[in-house]
């Protein structure tokens, strides 16, 4: 089995270029760079608060951004978490409109200048989450949705998908191979990184005959954008596979998405072949122009935990899924009962059951978890944590104007919530989390601040809505984790083994 990590956010690189991977024993005081005073007993104490935590699962309503990584495949065999699948959609346009192969009348109708040689699909690869040794099985079918053509600004979420048509094409991936360089006929040309799929014939056909430039007005579907959207709505890739147990990760925006179309072009006697591409539609707009394609988009993902064991947790495990997932409630009752004192260090810790080894290693668990709050006192909605998440970075929690309720970035380094790799107590290879809340808990306890209820999760972005208003809706920060990729078993507040615990070191006044 091959295994590839997936690229983290820029402050994940940072982090592990600054931390040990080496497995070790669990320090529970590894994060931050506060130098911490010896637990003496004397004059520095050191306890250990109880959690009472609860599993939940989320609505979710995650939207899939363009210049996002989409995603696609299944995954088959998760004892623990259940299956998910995810298929794309898309519409792939001319440049350019009208448009035309070759030069242009080239193709008017007699000309024997151009002929069809095949239309390729191709999608940018760029990385994957899963288990590489088993090939994916996919379906590219024609998308047969009027309400998917006409919507080429509209944003939506990953429970939709348009309705799709006539089968066009399977394909079999080996996520191995994607990195050979693939070719082409013509000999000057070549691909690496990209999921090709050839299309058929009767279909390439029908469209490379609705050239703009052929003597048939009604055909003429590359005349404009409108006609060209009446004749193909979009394409629809779809997972099939019964086996596979890994998750690809595709990037439509990138200029190497496309549909090549390649073609035997005539030229001062001489037959050439060429190929040209259709792209996300940028009609319009300069090759620079950063602003969404004039295309309509769409990723669904469907997770089915029905027979996994998250669907029948015990008292002592807890399960976080990466977006669309799972969180876990947490409340700390003893925190509220803690006399004025100096907080040295306030620290969440979280412990991985270890399963499966083999499992465990191709689906991972999540590049990093995330803590915030749940607001009792005025709604019964969520917010980040105070003071923790970038001590160096002003930022206020209450603030109801849709933008600075976070830090521009989350200082990990601090703050935790990245994975780490430990030993546990039986001597096998496990992962943790660490969360330093100690400016949090400092404030429960000198001025009184709410001992509000908590929210553990691996999200693909922060974001609160409620938090914004209807001229500055709420702002998104993208979180270190790719959509649907990790997923922990973990310890709860009451695990004899794995216990998730809070740990308090600190001096009296």
């Amino acid at each position: 089995m091959q295994k590839q990590f997936i690229p983290f956010a820029v402050t994940a690189v940072v982090l592990f270029s600054l931390l040990s991977w080496n497995c070790t024993k669990l320090d529970t005081s590894d994060i931050g760079g506060d130098q911490l005073p010896t637990v003496d007993n004397v004059h520095t104490f050191a306890d250990t608060l109880h959690i009472a935590t609860t599993q939940g699962l989320f609505n979710d309503t995650t939207t899939v951004e363009l210049s996002n990584d989409f995603v696609l495949g299944s995954i088959n065999n998760d004892p623990l978490f259940g299956k998910t699948n995810a298929s794309i959609y898309f519409q792939l346009k001319p440049d350019f409109y009208p448009y035309y192969f070759g030069n242009a009348k080239d193709t008017i109708s007699g000309s024997s200048d151009v002929g069809l040689d095949s239309i390729v699909l191709c999608l940018k690869y760029k990385s994957f989450w899963g288990d590489s040794s088993l090939p994916i099985q996919l379906e590219v079918r024609e998308v047969n949705d009027y309400t998917f053509r006409d919507s080429i600004y509209k944003v939506r979420d990953i429970n939709y998908a348009p309705t799709t048509g006539s089968l066009l094409a399977t394909a079999s991936v080996d996520i191995r191979r994607l990195a050979d360089t693939v070719k082409y006929s013509n000999g000057r040309d070549y691909s690496i990184n990209l999921i090709r799929i050839k299309l058929p014939m009767s279909w390439a056909n029908t469209l490379f005959n609705r050239d703009s430039l052929v003597n048939n007005p009604s055909n003429n579907a590359f005349y404009n954008d409108s006609l060209f959207r009446n004749f193909y709505h979009g394409l629809a890739v779809i997972p099939v596979s019964a086996t596979a147990n890994s998750l690809m990760y595709v990037n439509l925006a990138d200029t190497s998405t496309k549909l090549e179309v390649h073609f035997r072009k005539r030229n001062k006697g001489i037959v050439d072949t060429t190929y040209q591409a259709l792209h996300l539609g940028t009609y319009g707009l300069p090759p620079s122009a950063k602003q969404p394609a004039q295309s309509s988009i769409a990723n669904k993902i469907v997770r089915d935990r029905s027979g996994a064991s998250m669907s029948f947790p015990t008292a002592d495990e807890l399960y976080l899924q990466t977006t669309p997932g799972s969180y876990v409630n947490l409340s700390i009752p003893g925190l509220s009962g803690l006399s004025n004192r100096i907080i040295h260090r306030a620290e969440l810790v979280i412990q991985q059951i270890p399963n499966i080894p083999s499992l465990d290693e191709a689906l991972s668990v999540p590049s990093f978890l995330y803590l915030d709050l749940r607001d009792t006192t005025l709604t019964e909605n969520w917010k980040p944590i105070y003071y923790d998440l970038n001590s160096g970075l002003p930022y206020d929690p209450d603030t109801q104007l849709g933008y600075g309720y976070l830090p521009s970035t989350i200082d990990y380094l601090t703050f935790g919530g990245f994975r780490r790799a430990g030993i546990d107590k039986f001597g096998n290879a496990n992962k943790y989390y660490n969360f330093n809340i100690s400016r949090y808990v400092q404030q429960i306890v000198t001025k009184h601040y709410p001992n509000y209820p908590m929210r553990l999760y691996a999200p693909y972005e922060v974001y609160y809505p409620q938090l914004g208003n209807a001229t500055y809706p709420a702002t998104k920060l993208q979180y270190g984790n790719k959509l649907a990729a990790g997923r922990v078993k973990i310890g709860s507040g009451s695990n004899a083994n794995y216990k998730m615990y809070l740990r308090i070191i600190y001096s009296n006044l």
